[in-house]
């Protein structure tokens, strides 16, 4: 929609996201995969082109520079600082926030909940993909409970073969193997002519603002239900995750696709068991594999998918019970944030919220002491950036 050529970017896609998870299993050894965010490409293409009426090479030059800009944030420690920063209660509740999230994506993209006039309301719960999906969402649930290994794969395979009979899906038409397409349309299409300007500096910011805190919800959230995060709620090698994710940015902005984050769907292969960077091979794997087998994969139907990420959103929120909810000082910030994050659809806003209100509460309560300065510091900055359009 923003004007760029299909074929192209879907190959460079593979290519940023593949290189950045290598960069994840071997270097960081971490499971999380990472790819084109959803949310960024969104912001990319409807504001930035769409709305802003700029080109998608201005596009892609300012994912370049924030890439730039973060590969000096991961050597100097100031991302791994700010996740280190963020208090226990609320690192629980990113991960109960991501959990609703989530889920609240996978009823979304098949229809079982749609937008309305004032809300989100009940979608079409009584036709062909209503019924895949919840079919879908059964086999997962009950293969779950009986511990079957690689519940949700099985889920999906079978649901597929449900959707072949029902017409929800068909199979492919054109050749089952195929070259991918060629980057050429869109790889090194930067333009630095507007390097210096407002507008560049405004669309850096925001996707500055965005990735950082989307990135680093989905680490928190992710490693938190993963039991990863050590004695003081930090994740080793979290410095080495930040790297991986900011190489891929600056990769993906030169070969022609938006930037490139840690994937909230990696939930999904920790929920099955994954702990290493070895699950990030093998999706970083299945990626080359789905570049020449498109034709194949595309036959997997949204409700199929989406039963597992509503399956993974349960997975997410069991850590909502080890959250202090006996303070509020600390249940309120958490609250926010695990209500912030489905209803504005987005991780970064629903850590703003958490973060404001920590601060704010523990500071007038005279627990200010309890807080890091960086704390105060990043309140802050989330108080401005939501002052600044009313100036």
């Amino acid at each position: 929609e923003a004007g760029m050529d299909y074929g192209a970017v879907f190959t460079s896609t593979i290519i940023a996201s593949v290189v950045a998870m290598l960069f994840m299993a071997f270097y960081a050894n971490l499971p999380f995969a990472l790819s084109a965010g959803m949310g960024l490409n969104a912001f990319f293409t409807y504001t930035v082109v769409m709305q802003m009426g700029k080109t998608w090479q201005f596009a892609l030059t300012a994912v370049f520079f924030e890439g730039i800009i973060f590969l000096v944030l991961s050597f100097l420690g100031v991302r791994e600082a700010i996740f280190n920063s963020i208090p226990i209660n609320l690192k629980k509740a990113v991960s109960v926030g991501i959990g609703l999230f989530i889920a609240e994506i996978g009823l979304l993209n098949t229809g079982i909940i749609n937008p309305g006039d004032v809300s989100l309301e009940l979608g079409t719960i009584t036709n062909a993909n209503g019924f895949v999906f919840f079919i879908a969402l059964i086999i997962m649930v009950v293969l779950t409970a009986k511990n079957v290994k690689g519940a949700l794969l099985w889920g999906i395979l079978i649901s597929t073969l449900i959707s072949l009979i029902l017409g929800v899906t068909s199979l492919p038409t054109s050749n089952i193997v195929s070259l991918p397409p060629s980057i050429k349309p869109v790889a090194f299409k930067l333009d630095f002519s507007n390097v210096f300007s407002l507008e560049m500096f405004s669309v850096l910011f925001s996707f500055l603002f965005v990735d950082i805190f989307d990135t680093l919800g989905t680490l928190t959230g992710v490693a938190t239900k993963a039991n990863m995060l050590d004695e003081d709620g930090n994740l080793p090698n979290a410095s080495k995750a930040l790297f991986s994710d900011a190489v891929g940015t600056t990769i993906g902005a030169l070969l022609g696709t938006s930037t490139v984050t840690t994937f909230v769907e990696s939930s999904s292969g920790v929920a099955e068991g994954g702990r290493t960077g070895l699950t990030t091979l093998v999706t970083a794997i299945l990626f080359v594999v789905a570049a020449f087998f498109f034709p194949v994969f595309s036959i997997i139907p949204a409700p199929a998918t989406s039963a597992a990420l509503v399956t993974v959103g349960l997975f997410m929120i069991t850590t909502v019970v080890e959250i202090d909810f006996t303070d509020i000082s600390e249940a309120f910030p958490a609250f926010m944030t695990i209500l912030m994050m489905p209803l504005t659809y987005s991780i970064a806003e629903g850590i703003s919220f958490g973060m404001i209100s920590y601060a704010l509460i523990k500071l007038f309560t005279g627990k200010g002491k309890e807080v890091s300065p960086l704390v105060y510091i990043l309140a802050l900055v989330f108080i401005v950036r939501y002052l600044l359009p009313i100036f």
